[in-house]
C-alpha cells in the first residue's frame, strides 16, 4: 500500500489554482493505485512556526536538557519529519510569489531540513536520508516563467529542487499553471495544460512500472 502527502500553500483558498491541481493529480494518484492513503497538509489554513532561537538551539540539545519551549518547537519538526518519511508520493503546491515559493511552503522546509534526519554530514561531504520517493511540484503563476525572458525571474524551481536533492528527493516532476493572471481564457488553457500535464506523467509512470514488473 503507498502512502501520498499532499502539501498545499496558497493563501487564495478554494480559488488557489495550485492547490486545485494538486488536488486532482493526488486523486488521480489514488485511482491509479487503489488502497493508497493520502495525508493532507494545509499549510495556509495551519501555518508552521517560522524558525526561532529556540528551535534553533533545541534541535541540537538532547531530548533530556531542552526546555519546555525547546521541546515543543522541536516536536513540530518531528511531526512534519515523520509525515514525510511515511510517505512514498509527495506532492508540493505552492503560488509563484514574489518570484520564487510562498513563505508557508518555505517554513514546512526550514523544518523538515534537519542535521542528522533528513540529511547528513560525512567525509564525502553531504548525504541526503529522505530516499526513494517521488516528488510533484505544482506551481501556479500569473505570468510564464517556463520560457522567454522571464526564465532567469523563476527562482521557485531551482530552489525546490536544489533543496529537495539536498535532502535525497531527485525523483521530482513540475506542473505548472502558468498565465492565470491574463484573462479567464488563459486560466482555462492553463489548467488544460496541467491536467495534460498530469496525465501524461502518470501514464509514463504506469509503463514504467510494468516494464519493472515484468
Amino acid at each position: 500500500m503507498s502512502s501520498i502527502l499532499l502539501v498545499t500553500s496558497s493563501p487564495r483558498g478554494a480559488a488557489s489554482h495550485s492547490t486545485r491541481v494538486a488536488t486532482e493529480l493526488a486523486a488521480k494518484l489514488r485511482e491509479a493505485n487503489p488502497g493508497s492513503t493520502l495525508a493532507v497538509r494545509d499549510l495556509a489554513a495551519n501555518p508552521l512556526p517560522h524558525i526561532d532561537p529556540d528551535y534553533s538551539t533545541g534541535i541540537y540539545t538532547p531530548a533530556e536538557a531542552r526546555t519546555q519551549r525547546q521541546a515543543e518547537v522541536v516536536a513540530v519538526s518531528d511531526a512534519v519529519l515523520d509525515e514525510l518519511f511515511a510517505a512514498d508520493t509527495v506532492i508540493l503546491a505552492t503560488g509563484f510569489i514574489n518570484f520564487n515559493i510562498s513563505s508557508t511552503l518555505k517554513s514546512w522546509i526550514d523544518h523538515i531540513a534537519r542535521s542528522g534526519r533528513s540529511f547528513s554530514y560525512g567525509q564525502n561531504g553531504p548525504k541526503g536520508l529522505v530516499t526513494g520517493k517521488k516528488v510533484y511540484i505544482v506551481l501556479a503563476s500569473g505570468g510564464v516563467y517556463s520560457e522567454g525572458a522571464a526564465v532567469q525571474m523563476d527562482h521557485a524551481i531551482p530552489y525546490l529542487r536544489s533543496v529537495l536533492a539536498f535532502m535525497g528527493m531527485t525523483d521530482v516532476e513540475v506542473i505548472r499553471v502558468e498565465g492565470v493572471a491574463m484573462g479567464p481564457d488563459a486560466v482555462a488553457a492553463a489548467l488544460d495544460r496541467a491536467t495534460a500535464r498530469i496525465d501524461t506523467l502518470l501514464s509514463v509512470n504506469d509503463i514504467a512500472a510494468a516494464a519493472y514488473a515484468a
